[in-house]
């Protein structure tokens, strides 16, 4: 079977509330669970010893990774509901929950998808802005801990703003209010609060480096010249469970359009094309990727790297011809 003749089913559902399916009020239960967690340490903070705290802190670390690679993930490629009213609030309940505008989220994303971890042109830029490759050398992908750590300060909205600008001026116009109301939520906070401020913020860092440790492991030793191998998957169980099947990432690159709830049986389908193309899977979750047996050097992709002289030209000519092929065919803009 040619990647090309993959179908996908989509899910439907006849609820007048959920876009997709009624299982989708799992994850949007879960968000508004995640809001409660938050606002709930604000509360909490005076009131309990510090040592609690700081178990509540790093808790609440774990969980921004989790809702912004799942909950928040999930909503950018299937929106929950139905009415575009209650997508956008929910959208800035999440911008407000995670610290950072969703739409500002998906922009990025979205590039992401355009590059799958591309590796540098002859400039040094990559078409994903936050490929694992990106601050790398010699082709090889940058130090795991370095991308986690370092990739927050690198962030820049003023290039997100430009490009939802070019795209929507309406759609720019919201993430920047979604910008300015978790600023505001902070702002307030620590108006109330200042020495919550200076507890929480620490924890909100380390939690936006958790997603990005997250993020390298979904694409470090994956073959970013063949479409069924852009992503690294882990099918830990429960992980899955847990993370909205989160774990299925090469699945996800292949067709980013497939519903969480469909993963498995989307992989099922496609598991011998996988194995001719030499998908990678790890045995832990990604976010501990740095402990599978089988971890690979930091070296350049074989399949893109033939030869030791092969120029940086040449390596986008190949990016470039990939992003055509058919196993794009289900991408997104």
């Amino acid at each position: 079977m040619k990647t090309n003749a993959v179908v996908v089913e989509r899910v439907t559902t006849d609820s007048k509330l959920f876009a997709h399916t009624r299982w989708d009020a799992i994850p949007v239960a879960a968000g508004f669970l995640h809001c409660a967690y938050f606002f709930g340490m604000f509360y909490l903070f005076p009131r309990i010893p510090l040592w609690l705290m700081i178990i509540l802190g790093l808790i609440y670390s774990v969980s921004i990774s989790w809702n912004i690679n799942g909950i928040s993930h999930n909503f950018i490629h299937n929106p929950y509901f139905r009415s575009p009213v209650l997508n956008r609030l929910f959208s800035i309940l999440e911008s407000i929950t995670i610290g950072f505008s969703q739409i500002f989220y998906e922009c990025i994303h979205m590039q992401h998808h355009k590059g799958n971890a591309d590796l540098p042109d002859e400039t040094g830029e990559t078409v994903d802005w936050i490929s694992i490759y990106k601050h790398g050398h010699d082709g090889a992908a940058e130090h795991p801990f370095k991308y986690a750590f370092f990739s927050f300060f690198r962030e820049d909205p003023k290039t997100v703003f430009k490009e939802l600008k070019r795209k929507d001026h309406r759609e720019a116009f919201w993430g920047v209010l979604e910008l300015t109301l978790f600023v505001a939520t902070f702002v307030i906070l620590g108006v109330l609060n200042w020495r919550y401020i200076c507890f929480i913020l620490p924890f909100y860092y380390f939690g936006h480096s958790l997603s990005y440790l997250n993020g390298f492991y979904r694409h470090y030793g994956g073959n970013p010249d063949e479409p069924l191998a852009w992503g690294v998957s882990s099918y830990d169980k429960r992980y899955n469970w847990i993370w909205f099947y989160n774990g299925y990432h090469a699945e996800h690159h292949f067709r980013p359009k497939v519903h969480w709830t469909r993963m498995q049986a989307f992989r099922d389908q496609i598991a011998e094309q996988q194995r001719a193309a030499g998908v990678r899977v790890i045995e832990p979750p990604h976010a501990l990727g740095f402990l599978d047996p089988n971890l690979p050097l930091r070296t350049p992709p074989s399949s893109v790297l033939p030869g030791a002289n092969l120029s940086r030209r040449a390596i986008r000519a190949h990016l470039l011809t990939r992003k055509l092929s058919p196993g794009s065919s289900d991408f997104e803009t």
